[in-house]
């Protein structure tokens, strides 16, 4: 997902933090906004959902 992330927006994102936990844990957020949480929706990211939840918020990717 990280490479999805930078390869897409790599002229648009300063930074890209992963925190690994334990639980089961799957939490997105850019900017302080949460755009992904596991634990609220009970389920895991299906493919692409991140990648359009992060194009919504911050644009389409350059090239696609």
């Amino acid at each position: 997902m990280a490479e999805e992330i930078l390869g897409r927006w790599k002229n648009r994102i300063e930074g890209l933090t992963l925190r690994p936990s334990r639980g089961g844990r799957f939490e997105v957020s850019v900017n302080g906004k949460s755009i992904f949480s596991k634990a609220e929706l009970g389920r895991h990211a299906e493919a692409g959902e991140v990648a359009g939840r992060l194009e919504e918020l911050i644009g389409a990717s350059e090239g696609h």
